[in-house]
């Protein structure tokens, strides 16, 4: 078993240094996700778990009607409306929150 297996990486290695820099790239990220157990369940997990409701059909519908005569909304646009720029967003998403005080 050992040596169909060192063949089959040899064979694994040889196809690798034949790809282009990118074919590399990608077929990395493959492996990388096969053997990530996490990455692996995502990628397996179904696309949507949950029943879509009505309320939530006809939400989409609006919105996607409400762009056939409008120009869509930037992020830039929205953040500003908050006094946000798109820096200050980044910036708050890599800084943890502080925990909330107990409620007396």
């Amino acid at each position: 078993m050992a040596l169909a297996s060192t063949a089959t990486k040899q064979q694994a290695y040889e196809l690798i240094d034949r790809m282009a820099p990118s074919q590399v790239f990608a077929v990395v990220d493959l492996l990388k996700t096969m053997l990530d157990p996490v990455a692996n369940s995502l990628a397996n997990a179904p696309l949507e778990d949950e029943p879509i409701s009505e309320e939530e059909t006809r939400a989409v519908a609006a919105s996607k009607a409400w762009l056939e005569n409008n120009e869509p909304i930037s992020n830039e646009e929205v953040l500003a409306e908050f006094g946000l720029t798109a820096e200050d967003f980044e910036r708050m998403g890599r800084t943890p929150l502080e925990p909330l005080a107990p409620e007396r």
